[in-house]
């Protein structure tokens, strides 16, 4: 590559070399061209051109520091990238570099020095991609995830604040009503004292759904046992103990999520288990998470009837909206499927947080099971 056309080139050149020519010369997406020993630019292709705003007649001899900001000229990092690439027979680097327009883009550059048959050098191959779109999008993808744990963080802290508020006031104001209510039934006399036991059974019925509206608020200890654990507490307790279906929890986890995703995670398994309850009609649930693709693929599968909700549209149906909105807004996705006599499957990917880091594996990594044939039954 001398900065002649390709037709000049071809009289000298083999074929193939031509067409290899050729095709340096003509790439638009990658700016390729070479330079002397010196560092002085000696080639160029349309790919240069097209990134950094230079004609072939405009930067052919000069130094190759004009793409550098001032700050890496006054460092010297132009020549240290030279010689780092003679010594290390190759240098990479992402960094701002200058257009001859004078804006900045992020450049993704590759050097490699050039020796002949004797070992000299005769110069460097230069290879430069324009990262700027790519970065701004990373850039755009870490805030929305630092976004992301903040929202996550702020609804856990305020439905712990609303489950604590309900558990001190309401429900301990709605038992101690109830302790009332059976010492008033005791002294009163027909038909009095039956409709006082009947008011106290309606009041213990409400404080069981408030009870389960605060296991609900609150993940039974994701900050002290992990997301396995806490699943399978979840199973135990709720899905054997108190609706009484057989379930099995299986993953291959070998480091515990980041505390976010592990709640994302939880609560959309938790609005999926209680869509089974409600209408799947169903006798066997069975969970899986899996690392997949630095993420967590999840799936809820049931053996019921299938789900009532799929022909109609999902905007219609609160509890899969959620859990769709749960998965995209942490980066992700989330589907369902289901036909008549078959069972529901709801399937979701997300992404884990760079923060999620255990400094031993999980116990039983790569492949652990929780059955609930087995396992110990906890408190309904």
């Amino acid at each position: 590559m001398t900065g002649n056309s390709p037709a000049e080139q071809g009289s000298v050149l083999a074929p193939t070399e031509t067409a290899f020519t050729l095709l340096v010369t003509s790439v638009l997406d990658y700016g390729i061209f070479m330079l002397d020993p010196e560092g002085r630019v000696s080639s160029w292709n349309a790919g240069a051109e097209r990134i950094k705003g230079y004609r072939a007649a405009d930067i052919i001899g000069k130094h190759f520091s004009v793409f550098y900001p001032p700050e890496d000229i006054a460092a010297r990092k132009p020549h240290r990238e030279l010689e780092e690439a003679i010594v290390d027979g190759r240098l990479e680097d992402e960094g701002w570099r200058i257009r001859k327009d004078g804006s900045r883009f992020w450049a993704n550059v590759v050097i490699t020095p050039l020796f002949d048959e004797t070992g000299e050098l005769r110069g460097f191959g230069k290879v430069t991609r324009d990262m700027t779109e790519r970065r701004a999008a990373e850039q755009a993808l870490t805030e929305r995830r630092r976004l992301f744990a903040h929202l996550v963080q702020a609804q856990e802290l305020e439905r712990r604040r609303i489950a604590w508020d309900v558990h001190d006031d309401s429900i301990q104001a709605m038992v101690a009503v109830g302790m009332r209510l059976q010492l008033l039934a005791e002294r009163a006399d027909e038909p009095y004292a039956r409709e006082l036991l009947q008011l106290d059974a309606s009041v213990r019925e409400a404080v069981g759904r408030l009870r389960n509206l605060t296991f609900r608020l609150q993940p039974p200890g994701i900050d002290r046992h992990g997301l396995v654990e806490s699943l399978s507490q979840h199973l135990n307790d709720v899905v054997v103990g108190s609706w009484g279906l057989e379930s099995s929890l299986e993953h291959n986890l070998v480091k515990e999520p980041a505390p976010e995703t592990a709640v994302t995670i939880f609560r959309i398994v938790q609005e999926a288990l209680l869509n089974v309850r409600k209408h799947a009609r169903a006798r066997t649930v069975r969970v899986s998470v899996n690392t997949d693709n630095r993420g967590l693929l999840v799936r809820v599968a049931d053996d019921g009837s299938g789900h009532p909700a799929v022909g109609r549209k999902l905007h219609e149906h609160f509890g899969l909206m959620e859990m769709r909105e749960r998965a995209e807004t942490a980066g992700g996705w989330w589907t369902l499927r289901s036909e008549p006599g078959t069972g529901t499957t709801v399937e979701f990917w997300v992404p884990d947080l760079p923060t999620g880091v255990l400094d031993e594996p999980l116990p039983g990594a790569p492949v652990r099971s929780f059955d609930s044939r087995t396992a110990p039954q906890g408190p309904s």
